[in-house]
């Protein structure tokens, strides 16, 4: 259990069965009254973000929540199958529960999958990968100075901005959490 007072952000707490992570919070402590604590949580399962209150008094359930590393093999008719890299168990996910991050994906990718009770309920990526560009319009000599960019297809499907300079073939770096272009690999 967890008191009010050991809310921080990015703490994963349990509320009515669903988990929950704390994105902000604040405890205020008012001249007259009792202390109350407000926070903004989003759902881990359906996205959802909700405010509420909570007395100083109150606590709340640490979710059944566990991290696993697991590895991409390939998309079926049931989802996206992941493979534990330790047991060899495959498990499918399905394309609600990865969200907009599917044009994430590429075989043999690893990223860690968050369970709660026994259920895939999220997918986190490394903070940076690899991808190689298939499909990228060439880019015209002495544009560079403009610090324009262009539109390019990754193997994943993902459309990123990239600089005139990079081409067709090429791979780059990219930003899982803003989905955008670092630099050329």
């Amino acid at each position: 259990m967890y008191s009010t007072s050991d809310f921080r952000n990015g703490l994963k707490i349990e509320l009515d069965g669903d988990p929950y992570t704390i994105t902000y919070f604040l405890a205020v402590n008012p001249g007259k009254g009792s202390a109350f604590t407000r926070t903004k949580l989003k759902n881990l399962i359906t996205g959802a973000v909700l405010e509420r209150t909570f007395k100083s008094s109150e606590k709340v359930k640490k979710p059944n929540l566990e991290d696993m590393r697991m590895q991409y093999l390939y998309r079926d008719e049931n989802g996206y199958v992941f493979m534990n890299t330790e047991t060899f168990d495959q498990i499918s996910i399905n394309e609600d529960t990865l969200g907009d991050d599917v044009n994430l994906l590429i075989e043999n990718v690893e990223v860690e999958v968050l369970f709660f009770n026994d259920r895939p309920v999220g997918v986190a990526f490394p903070n940076h990968m690899v991808f190689k560009i298939v499909r990228c319009e060439p880019g015209i000599k002495g544009d560079t100075a403009t610090g324009a960019n262009k539109p390019a297809t990754l193997e994943s499907g993902l459309v990123v901005g990239v600089p005139l300079f990079v081409n067709e073939g090429e791979s780059i770096r990219i930003d899982t959490r803003t989905k955008s272009y670092l630099e050329r690999a």
